[in-house]
């Protein structure tokens, strides 16, 4: 699967999920209070929307990164590290309007777990995607010459 295809898949998937998401967030309003475990709420939804972007953004700035440092492949492995640092951060702004806006804790079908996880992963997707950036940088700049 190429970059492009990727890309293409990570733009247009969230989108498609958040059309699919407005019936279930009027639903949410009109649920009584207990919500099963089973349950497919619209904080929940979009926390694991967050979190499986977070996730492609952790694996593809894995593979930058390995690319980068000369591991697998050739090439210098910027612009998986560019599409880690999009989908790293997206995934934590998802993660953290779920969080901010759960009226309650863990259990009550809010989705403030799975955004915290979505903070989390985010994160890292972003500090491998910004290694795998300095280091393909590192590895395409030409050396500078000595001087005596």
């Amino acid at each position: 699967m190429s970059v492009r295809h990727l890309l293409t898949a990570a733009v247009s998937v969230p989108l498609a999920i958040a059309g699919l998401a407005t019936p279930a967030a009027a639903h949410v309003l009109t649920q009584p209070d207990p919500v099963s475990a089973y349950s497919l709420t619209a904080g929940r939804l979009w926390s694991l929307v967050a979190a499986l972007l977070g996730l492609a953004g952790v694996v593809i700035g894995g593979l930058a990164l390995a690319r980068a440092a000369g591991r697998i492949g050739t090439g210098s492995g910027r612009r998986g590290a560019v599409v880690a640092l999009v989908a790293g951060p997206a995934g934590m702004v998802i993660g953290g309007l779920v969080v901010a806006a759960a009226k309650g804790g863990p259990g009550t079908g809010y989705g403030i777990v799975g955004g915290y996880v979505a903070l989390v992963v985010g994160l890292i997707a972003t500090v491998l995607g910004g290694l795998a950036l300095a280091r393909s940088r590192r590895a395409t700049a030409s050396p500078r010459p000595r001087t005596s």
